[in-house]
Parts: C-alpha cells; structure tokens; sequence
C-alpha cells in the first residue's frame, strides 16, 4: 500500500508513503529514508516535511485500520472463565465494531473475513454465549435499519451479507429479523432469509429438547406455508427439510402444501428441477418412517412418486435431456432408499428398467407399485392408505392418472417437424 503527498509547505517536494507490515518506507523526491516502526515516525525531524508527512500517514492509517476488526481484547475475554462488567462490555464493543465495519465495507472478500471472524469468537460459557446473543441482535438489527437508508443496490449487499452472518450464527433470538424479510423484492434475500429460519442447527434448537420454545417454529412453519407457491425449487428444497425434522404439527402441514404444490406442476405439465421432487419424497419418507399416524403423508408420497414415473414414461418422446436425467435419478434414488424400506424387501426394478430405457418394464412396475381402479397397489397395502375418493363416494385405490403430454405447438408458417424429414 502506498499513498503519494505534495504539500506546497515542502516546497514542491513529493513525499511517497508505503506501509508494509507495519513498517514505513518514506522517500522524498525519490531519495530513500529508510524503513522505520511506526513509533519511530514521530521523532523524525525532516525539516518543512513533518505535516505533510503526519497528514499522509493519518490517511494511510485510517485507511489500514479500515479493513481490519481489532480482537485482542475479545481474544482475552474468550478464555476466561468468569466474566466481569468489563468483560461483557467488551463483548458488545466488538460485536458494535464488527457488524459495523460488515455494514460499511464493499470488498465481498473483506465482508467473508469479517464474518469468520465474528463466528469465529462464539462460546459456549453461559455469560459469554448470553451477551453474544444480546449484543448480536442489538447491532445486527440496528445494522438492518441502517440499510433501509442506503440505495437500492447497497441496501440490497448489506442485507444479503447481514442474512448470511445470521445463517451462520443460528441463534435463535434473530429468527424475527430473517421472517422479517421472507418477502423481500430480490429473490436472493428471500433465499438467505429462508435458509436462516431452516438452518439445521437452530432446528434443533427449536426441536424437544432444544433451548426454544416450539411457538416459534410453529410460527416459521406458518409463515413459509404462504411461500409455497412461488418459491423456486431451491427455497422449496429448503422448506421440505426443514418440514421434515422440526417436530411440530406444522411441519407435516407444510411438506403435505409443498408436495400439493409440486404436483400441481405435473398436472399441468410445467414441473422443473425434478431433482426437488427426490428431497421432497425423501422428507415424506422420513415422517412416515419416524411413524406418523397421518394417513395424508402417504398418499402424498404415493401421488407424488406416481406422478414422477408417469412423467417419465408419457414424457419419453417430449422431454428435454436434461428432464430426463432429473426423472431418472428420483425414481432409482427413491426406489433404492425409500421404496425398498417401506415394502420391507431391497427393490432394484425401476432401476434396471431406466438403465435399460425399458418402458415397457417401468410400466409393469408402476401397476405393481401403484395398482389400478379395481385393486390396491404394494406400496397402498403395505402402508393401509388410499388416494382419497372418488366421485361417487367410494375410495380411490389408485394414483391420479397424469394427463397425456402437451402437443408441440407449431407457430404459424411453420411445418411440423415429421413434415420437415426428407423423404
């Protein structure tokens, strides 16, 4: 780092500043003075050149100190076992200093550092961890309302880096601030602002036995519910394993929207990323596994991983490459950790049909996984559930049947392409 100074008191001389790891290297009119400590620079007596040489050095200084958070008093409070008054102020002003200079600070590489260093002075001793959540909190949240007066585009970088340093923190206390912003304009701020409320680790501080009151989970439940139907599949991969660890009634009630929702997208035939549906099908596995009662769970899982393979075998011929691999991957992955568990016998059909691109056999399977109008299923016997009712009031013993594809449509002037192929 160097900074080059001209002051008229020098007489036109030109002062060149560099610093490099605490030292000052000062020439003047390109002649060298050596490299001196910084408290050497006070006793240089370089006639006329002093303030122009202290002014330099200010800026350079200020400008050093900018990038760095100072942690030696925090690293002694960090070891001690017993706090005092001091100790927990001392707590605070770094929490003040860091979320500061976080808020202030454009270099991303600058806010990373700035953010591991923050995490980094976590503990677990109960005076401590008790002031870390407080003092977090306070600044965190007055660094949030300090962004609503920044411009569009700072505003939107300093609640981003604000959302990930709460991600990592997993405390609880700041869960308000992150459903604050679930509803953000910008779609990364919403995707932060779910990933902080389904962090894993402060699931299980929200799960029997954590350090939470389950009303707030039931909340964050509630509130991603009214997400659902348009998130992307990212957020909604979220909310599915978020849905299937917390304990609380509502989480069943969110996975059951999340699969309602991705179903709806099969029906009409404008379902993305199946890869999603796999983490979705997992999550209701997980819950019927555990041995929840709710008879819902299983006709969703059943529907769900229905719709799945009718999709890839009506979609053999209309489906993008890449729609395909995701359908593929589900149905092995599935069959292999789900499938296989819940009929109590290792199942390797699907997969070999696929491998095989034998649909044929894929359909075979498919009536013995899922029955028709006349007969139950394996996988309905198994686990005792049907897939609702039908019109006339009796029970429904098969899946929803997917709609045939979409045709292409052809816009006008142009041929169909089987009317293309030279004959």
């Amino acid at each position: 780092m160097f900074l080059s100074y001209l002051d008229s008191k020098c007489k036109g001389l030109l002062i060149r500043i560099s610093l490099t790891k605490g030292r000052l290297k000062v020439k003047l009119d390109n002649v060298e003075y050596g490299q001196r400590p910084f408290g050497e620079v006070y006793r240089m007596k370089l006639k006329g050149v002093i303030p122009a040489f202290l002014a330099a050095f200010i800026v350079l200084a200020m400008i050093a100190r900018s990038r760095a958070v100072d942690t030696r008093q925090i690293e002694k409070v960090f070891t001690k076992q017993v706090l005092d008054g001091e100790d927990l102020k001392i707590i605070d002003q770094f929490l003040g200093e860091a979320v500061r200079e976080l808020v202030n600070t454009r270099d991303f590489a600058e806010i990373a550092k700035l953010r591991t260093v923050i995490l980094s002075k976590q503990s677990t001793q109960g005076q401590y961890a008790q002031q870390f959540s407080e003092s977090a909190f306070k600044h965190i949240s007055a660094g949030l309302e300090q962004a609503k007066q920044l411009p569009q585009d700072r505003q939107f970088k300093v609640i981003l880096n604000l959302l990930i340093l709460i991600d990592g923190l997993q405390d609880a206390r700041l869960t308000d601030s992150a459903i604050a912003l679930l509803k953000h304009s910008n779609q990364a701020v919403r995707y932060w602002a779910v990933r902080c409320v389904t962090n894993p680790g402060l699931v299980e501080k929200l799960n029997p036995g954590g350090t939470t009151s389950q009303e707030l989970a039931q909340r964050i439940a509630e509130q991603l519910k009214e997400l659902v139907d348009t998130a992307s599949p990212e957020v909604l991969g979220l909310m599915a394993e978020f849905a299937a660890a917390v304990r609380v009634p509502q989480g069943e009630d969110l996975l059951g929207r999340i699969a309602d929702a991705r179903m709806k997208r099969y029906v009409d035939w404008t379902v993305d990323y199946e890869l999603l549906d796999g983490t979705i099908l997992k999550s209701l596995y997980g819950k019927i596994a555990t041995g929840s009662g709710d008879p819902a769970l299983a006709r969703h899982f059943g529907q769900l991983y229905s719709y799945a393979m009718q999709r890839y075998i009506k979609g053999r011929d209309v489906l993008p490459e890449a729609n395909k691999h995701y359908l593929t991957s589900v149905l092995v992955d599935v069959e292999d950790k789900c499938i296989g568990r819940l009929l109590r016998r290792p199942q390797s059909t699907i997969k070999k049909a696929v491998e095989q691109a034998d649909y044929a056999a894929a359909q075979q399977e498919y009536g013995k996984l899922f029955g028709d109008g006349a007969r139950q299923g394996q996988l309905a016997e198994q686990l005792k559930f049907d897939y609702g009712t039908n019109p006339d009031g009796s029970k429904r013993l098969a899946p929803l049947a997917l709609p045939e594809p979409p045709k292409p449509r052809v816009e006008s002037g142009a041929k169909p392409v089987s009317s293309q192929v030279e004959k």
